[in-house]
């Protein structure tokens, strides 16, 4: 009789950190589906913003492919992007030719600087006149 008295209670001792335990993963488990829920938001946003940088350089390469100049550089909405194309127009002496070399860089960003929801792309070309 003395045996089963040491022993009582034991199976409650193991139950409750049995169920300590269980709490814990799954604790763990709902932080680890929020995580990669996160970050798979962000790599979607990731791609639409590229998309929206690529627009804005196509933009621009139309825009300085028809004037010979850099075009305005008035940022725009894609989305929910803002896209500003910057560019730079270089002039060479090549022979008796003279040659524009004009470099586009569109970047497409949205969301406020250093927060989690902060993406932004960039896409640069080089047009040769």
């Amino acid at each position: 009789m003395n045996a089963w008295r040491i022993q009582h209670g034991f199976a409650a001792v193991a139950a409750i950190f049995l169920v300590v335990i269980l709490a814990a993963m799954g604790a763990f488990m709902v932080s680890f589906s929020n995580t990669q829920q996160l970050t798979s938001a962000q790599d979607l946003q990731g791609t639409k913003a590229y998309w929206a940088a690529r627009a804005g350089l196509e933009w621009g390469l139309a825009s300085a492919n028809a004037s010979s100049t850099c075009p305005s550089s008035t940022p725009f909405a894609v989305d929910e992007f803002t896209v500003t194309v910057s560019c730079n127009l270089a002039t060479y002496a090549e022979a008796a030719a003279s040659v524009k070399l004009i470099q586009l860089t569109a970047i497409a960003s949205t969301g406020a600087a250093g927060s989690v929801s902060y993406i932004e792309r960039s896409v640069s070309a080089t047009l040769e006149k």
